[in-house]
């Protein structure tokens, strides 16, 4: 059988695609002058690309005669051993196109908890119906760990958040896309009668996130300003449970807009201090080139709620 990449020696060298193309579009028209106006080639051209493969391959492909060529049987069994290579590199160029265009490929997606919850399931789901056969990987964790694995190149976009009253400092060479800002809520018991100013809770118990956290910090420093020290009664990262227990009545809390919930058992109120919100960006390497990229990137600003109290898209933010 004869071989598209002969090893014979070192000096062998491997027959070209281009060449192959051109020897199928000879044989096909019977004529150099033919095939040359249907590839776009002088006739010239065309014979140097005839005579290089006969030099690569070593088989005479065409005789020739006094008012024309004729393919002999080597040329009539390379151009069927070439439509397989052909066809393949075919697929290639348009599997290429299709990844350079983002159509297909693969992103790597991390995300907060929260915002896993309320924006990238809506974002995932648009971007099904337009990109089928893309791949999104999605990873959870906390900024800090998001951060880490943008930097290392674990992900390609992270969705981070920063507090107005517990600003970051970002590594360099990442890029930062607003996605939202969301109000700070104070959450009560419905039932409670307690009030929905802040220097009037000096005596609540106080439910809270992790110590430490962004949202904890926040917090002290809104109560601080009011002339106080929250006491802290409970602590979770879970706003679900936050939730909960403020319907039963086992303190306040202030959250976020994306953790806030309505619910019948809770009043809920937006708080007006200065810096008492929370913005919501996406993240991703500055020369970051996936094909993906932009289109996620517009998935997730659309999938942020145009009409939800408390939350601001990034339009209008």
């Amino acid at each position: 059988m004869l071989m598209l990449a002969v090893e014979l020696s070192k000096e062998s060298t491997l027959l070209k695609p281009l060449h192959l193309l051109t020897l199928k579009a000879v044989v096909r028209s019977g004529s150099f002058a033919i095939a040359a106006r249907d590839l776009g080639y002088t006739a010239s051209a065309i014979s140097q690309q005839i005579s290089a493969l006969e030099k690569e391959s070593g088989l005479v492909l065409f005789e020739r005669e006094a008012h024309g060529i004729r393919p002999t049987a080597a040329a009539h069994r390379l151009v069927d051993l070439g439509a397989r290579v052909l066809a393949a590199l075919d697929d290639l160029d348009y599997e290429v196109q299709e990844l350079a265009s983002g159509a297909t490929g693969r992103l790597r997606l991390g995300s907060f908890p929260t915002a896993g919850v309320r924006l990238v399931p809506s974002a995932l789901s648009a971007l099904v119906e337009t990109h089928p056969r893309a791949q999104i990987q999605l990873e959870e964790g906390e900024p800090e760990e998001l951060i880490a694995a943008l930097s290392n190149g674990d992900l390609d976009v992270a969705l981070v958040y920063e507090y107005g009253l517990s600003p970051r400092q970002w590594p360099d060479g990442l890029t930062r896309h607003l996605l939202l800002r969301e109000d700070l809520v104070l959450l009560r018991a419905r039932d409670s009668s307690l009030s929905a100013k802040l220097p009037n809770l000096v005596h609540a118990r106080w439910i809270t996130s992790r110590e430490g956290t962004a949202g904890a910090l926040s917090l002290n420093r809104l109560c601080a300003a009011a002339g106080y020290d929250p006491a802290v009664a409970f602590r979770s990262n879970n706003y679900d449970v936050v939730r909960e227990l403020v319907s039963a009545g086992f303190g306040v809390a202030v959250v976020p807009a994306l953790g806030h919930a309505p619910s019948e058992g809770i009043e809920a109120t937006g708080l007006t201090q200065r810096s008492a919100h929370r913005e919501v960006m996406a993240l991703h390497r500055s020369e970051n080139s996936n094909p993906l990229l932009a289109t996620v990137l517009d998935a997730l600003r659309r999938a942020v709620p145009a009409d939800e109290p408390f939350l601001h898209p990034a339009e209008s933010a």
